[in-house]
């Protein structure tokens, strides 16, 4: 008998482990965004900006066109403190999948519109840190509620 209601009391925890499990969640996991933050040397916003206008801004928009990214911004800031960036860059991608084999799909669009292979784009890349510095990069995934 007792064992009857131990295999019973067992049987009852491993049903309701199950329900708990099976409950719906509140919301749905949405878009991933990367953040990158940036804090433009002085004197060099101008400078800057005609960069984001001529080469990246054009990398961009292929990249939403190819349907890597879904979306992209960029936003001005008002610095808190003096470390504090005051731009950030905002790409938004479809999924977290989206970043598996992501330099493969955006390599070759980096090359037809900017015209830089890797090598020239990662010396391009360091050559922009006399305009800014990148101060961090974030990603945060958008959770719609239900």
């Amino acid at each position: 008998m007792k064992r009857l209601l131990v295999l019973f009391a067992a049987l009852l925890m491993f049903a309701c482990a199950n329900v708990a499990a099976v409950q719906e969640r509140d919301y749905t996991e949405g878009a991933v965004s990367v953040v990158t933050s940036v804090k433009i040397k002085d004197g060099q916003f101008d400078n800057y900006m005609a960069y984001l206008r001529k080469t990246y801004k054009p990398i961009m928009e292929e990249q939403k066109k190819a349907g890597i990214i879904l979306d992209w911004a960029i936003y001005n800031a008002s610095p808190r403190t003096p470390n504090d960036a005051d731009l950030y860059l905002v790409v938004v991608y479809p999924n977290m999948a989206s970043f598996d084999g992501l330099d493969d799909r955006a390599e070759p669009i980096v090359q037809k519109v900017a015209g830089l292979d890797r090598q020239q784009a990662n010396k391009a890349s360091a050559d922009r840190t006399s305009m800014r510095e990148i101060t961090g990069s974030e990603i945060v995934r958008e959770l719609k509620l239900k």
